[in-house]
């Protein structure tokens, strides 16, 4: 898989608006600081900065840090890559989902929660991971898809110099080795075929 760099010279990006990859990756890094500032919380004094004197409340900003920075990385995510419209909008959906789960608990917690006789935990899980698991199905198919097509199954990458310029092309694997043949001289019709190879470094 090529790097970053690479994909942005060979034109794999082209179209991305670098405002909303920039937006995007702004976006993951909030959320995984949101993540980090969660654990910070429930280990260290860092809940005095969000008012938080007590247990109850250490973990109900705890919780909510880390259920926002988990859709944010998701959202960030797909922000970046060039992701299909369908696959913005689940992780979208399921994004939302997430926030509905957050909203949920900030309200059920601590008075409705798990040994309340009207307990919201079990539906504010439910909510939640339906949301983070459509966030992540849609968000491994926009990764699964940047993949293939950055290196799409069954062809050969060749490097084709010719008159001091050398051109990268990608080629199936049969014609792979008919150009192979062509080369080593054992094709019975290798000067056709090494006028196709040119006029594929041509185009």
């Amino acid at each position: 898989m090529p790097s970053l760099s690479e994909a942005y010279d060979r034109g794999e990006w082209t179209g991305r608006d670098p405002r909303r990859v920039s937006a995007g990756g702004s976006l993951f890094v909030v959320g995984a600081l949101a993540v980090v500032a969660a654990i910070l919380v429930l280990t260290t004094g860092l809940a005095a900065v969000f008012d938080a004197t007590t247990t109850t409340e250490t973990r109900r900003v705890a919780g909510v840090l880390a259920g926002l920075g988990i859709p944010a990385m998701f959202l960030g995510v797909v922000a970046v890559l060039p992701a299909s419209r369908r696959e913005r909008l689940g992780v979208l959906v399921g994004a939302a989902l997430n926030v509905g789960g957050v909203a949920l608990f900030h309200h059920a917690y601590p008075s409705q929660w798990v040994e309340a006789s009207e307990s919201l935990a079990f539906p504010t899980a439910m909510v939640y991971f339906v949301g983070g698991s459509v966030a992540l199905w849609f968000v491994l198919s926009a990764v699964a898809s940047f993949k293939l097509r950055n290196n799409p199954q069954g062809t050969v990458r060749l490097e084709v110099t010719r008159q001091g310029e050398t051109e990268e092309i990608r080629v199936s694997r049969s014609q792979y080795r008919r150009y192979k043949r062509a080369v080593q001289g054992d094709d019975e019709h290798s000067e056709a075929v090494a006028e196709e190879l040119r006029a594929l470094h041509e185009d």
